[in-house]
């Protein structure tokens, strides 16, 4: 059994703390003396900052023609997704009712939440937060853009807070978005998913082709160790990068082989090796390699290095059709399943394998992470809204398609009885998605 590097959180407790302090003293200063009332605006304990000065989205006005046509696409992208969305929730249900599997963290309610540092699959990064915004704003004017080109003024945009951001909005004219009727309505609702999604897709291609311009190197880094190997019993920890075995430099995996070719199990050889910027040296008695493992009659430390190359081989399979289903589950799989997924943590935080690889530029790595972040949340949040439930935007999208279809039969009064059963059908299945595995496995 291989000793894994964990990536482990950092203590975010007196951070957020401070956090909330600094926020409820803020807000009530504001809200005691009334301060900037053009500006913020208090929801209890959510405040909004918002801005009148809209008027940049007139700009949309003159590709109008254009813009039409991509909110058309966009309704019709939506219904596709919303339907594929439901039925995947629904064979979900099917899944876990047959096959009755355990309790993982991915159960743990708390990860239902997308929020940074809270959830366990979201670390508390600067890209993770870069991509949450830009999916917010990404998100919201589409709307507003859609808004101005259907003839529905905006009267405001803003930001909510609740300690951090927690969402942006852009708030149309009541009026004329009451006015607007039919598949212009449509276009509106549905251009925040259709930015997501098409956002989404645009910054996980970006990905794939910075990954192509990284080229693996062959440095002798320990991926893991052996549990009650001579390396484990000698105290080498994961992540170690090799420097010299047996008093022979090593640059690279074949010299640290070759160096191991001269030995023998039960010699005791020095290990110099590099971890955290800090050198040690380990004093290592060799074993017989095990017969699962090799052959070879010389002496055994007990490491896994990590395979740049063929990591390379798995970065490639990004770029097939199914890239975008393992680009999603990158974030969970990393942490969940570290043996087989840990190398794709490059994407998601900062990790030593990034000396592993020859990059083109400084801060490679970094803007690889908020692309992907950026692709991540762009992606999920897009699909998640057109769900044909309100009051997501698919739910909107439903509910006008609904009205229009059955206005012209003289059946509206029906309309809301429908949307709402819809609605609650799918809330029953999102709920049943989270709480079902737990009463299974009570």
């Amino acid at each position: 059994m291989l000793v894994q590097p964990q990536y482990v959180p950092m203590d975010w407790i007196l951070l957020i703390a401070l956090l909330v302090l600094a926020y409820a003293g803020f807000a009530f200063t504001v809200h005691r003396l009334g301060l900037w009332k053009d500006h913020i605006t208090f929801y209890g304990p959510l405040m909004a900052l918002k801005t009148e000065r809209v008027e940049f989205f007139d700009r949309a006005i003159p590709l109008s023609p254009f813009l039409r046509v991509y909110g058309t696409l966009g309704v019709i992208m939506v219904v596709l997704v919303s339907v594929l969305m439901t039925v995947m929730l629904v064979f979900s249900i099917q899944h876990i009712v047959i096959q009755r599997p355990e309790l993982t963290m991915a159960n743990d309610p708390k990860n239902v939440l997308a929020i940074p540092g809270v959830n366990d699959f979201i670390p508390f990064t600067f890209a993770v937060w870069f991509g949450l915004i830009i999916t917010m704003v990404v998100h919201e004017f589409g709307h507003a853009i859609l808004c101005r080109v259907e003839g529905i003024r905006v009267k405001s945009m803003g930001i909510l807070l609740a300690v951090i951001p927690i969402g942006a909005f852009v708030e149309p004219d009541e009026a004329d978005q009451e006015r607007s009727r039919g598949l212009a309505k449509m276009r509106m609702f549905g251009a925040g998913i259709t930015n997501n999604i098409i956002a989404g897709l645009l910054c996980f291609a970006l990905v794939v082709a910075l990954l192509g311009m990284a080229v693996p190197v062959n440095t002798p880094l320990v991926r893991g160790v052996y549990i009650d190997s001579p390396a484990y019993l000698a105290g080498m920890p994961p992540n170690s990068i090799l420097q010299e075995v047996n008093g022979i430099p090593v640059s690279n995996r074949a010299d640290v082989s070759s160096a191991l070719d001269a030995t023998l199990p039960g010699d005791t050889i020095a290990v110099l090796a590099e971890n955290q910027g800090q050198v040690h040296e380990y004093s290592i008695t060799l074993g017989a390699w095990p017969p699962e493992l090799s052959d070879k009659t010389c002496g055994f430390m007990g490491v896994s290095y990590y395979d740049a190359p063929r990591i390379k081989e798995q970065f490639n399979l990004l770029a097939t059709p199914i890239g975008v289903i393992i680009l999603l589950a990158i974030p969970i799989w990393t942490i969940m399943e570290p043996a087989t997924w840990s190398h794709f943590s490059l994407l998601t935080v900062d990790t030593v394998d990034a000396m592993m690889w020859q990059v083109p530029f400084d801060g490679f790595w970094l803007l690889v992470q908020i692309l992907f972040w950026c692709g991540w949340f762009n992606f999920v949040v897009g699909t998640f809204n057109a769900l044909p439930l309100v009051p997501l935007d698919g739910g909107y999208i439903l509910k006008e398609g609904m009205d229009r279809l059955l206005e012209r039969r003289g059946l509206l009064h029906y309309s809301g009885y429908v949307v709402s059963a819809v609605s609650y059908a799918i809330l029953a299945i999102l709920l049943a998605v989270i709480i079902l595995p737990l009463l299974i496995n009570a």
